[in-house]
């Protein structure tokens, strides 16, 4: 069932997001070469409990019988997709890293996700970077009320597709409110026209993931990383989103 939001939930929404941002200026000074993921993990959720926000990945599963994920963040290094385990491996010089982070805070939840560069990094990734962070920003504004729900993925696909990337098919973005993850499944490729009449109250997770390579993912072991079938980089960029009369309002800025 979607639910829509009242102008009044969207605000207590606003405050969540809020605090996403702020975890995410909190740790940027830290992704340096050398750091070990299990600390970037730690100082998150230090800050966010400092904050009474409550961590929401933290012994997640997506399945019964899969493994309660371990970190209060997700780290995806270079070819990991997304929901990569914050564990004991060292940042390198010129790795990218996406860092993904949902929490609850008063009873709403708050998401999104940002990669960074390690260091100096290539022209390739430094590339990479650069659409997949332009895909989520054409995302967002397609999502007007009146549109339908392929638009958003219809503009994202159009932008990585152009500049000669591809949009990872499996895994897409959803609605958030109370919980996590709400209907509806927000699918990051088209077609315009199609899918869900977006209407004010409607707050979705726009989280496009853009590979360098195929689209193609496989699972790690762990049985959490998904990673690209060809070892290329992927990059990822996430904002929680209200449907407004006025427009998409993103809510997990500082």
């Amino acid at each position: 069932m979607i639910v829509y939001k009242t102008l009044e939930e969207i605000a207590l929404m606003r405050e969540a997001g809020r605090i996403v941002a702020q975890v995410f200026a909190y740790l940027q000074k830290g992704i340096q070469p050398g750091v070990m993921l299990s600390e970037i993990d730690r100082l998150a959720e230090d800050y966010l409990r400092k904050y009474g926000a409550e961590p929401l990945y933290k012994g997640y599963r997506q399945f019964p019988d899969q493994p309660p994920f371990p970190g209060v963040i997700t780290t995806s290094v270079n070819q990991e997709v997304c929901h990569g385990i914050p564990d004991r491996r060292m940042l390198r010089q010129g790795d990218i890293i996406g860092i993904d982070i949902g929490l609850r805070y008063r009873g709403w939840c708050g998401d999104a996700c940002v990669t960074y560069g390690v260091g100096r990094i290539s022209k390739k990734a430094q590339r990479l970077l650069q659409v997949a962070r332009e895909c989520l920003e054409v995302g967002i504004r397609a999502a007007q009320p009146g549109n339908h729900l392929g638009d958003i993925g219809a503009a994202i696909q159009s932008c990585a597709e152009r500049n000669g990337y591809q949009v990872v098919r499996e895994y897409g973005g959803h609605g958030i409110g109370r919980e996590l993850h709400e209907s509806p499944f927000v699918p990051h490729f088209g077609p315009a026209g199609k899918g869900l009449l977006l209407k004010p109250g409607l707050v979705l997770a726009i989280e496009p993931m853009i590979n360098a390579g195929t689209s193609e993912c496989v699972m790690k072991d762990d049985g959490w990383t998904a990673v690209t079938a060809d070892g290329s980089l992927s990059a990822q960029f996430e904002h929680t989103v209200a449907i407004t009369q006025q427009g998409p309002v993103i809510l997990s800025l500082p």
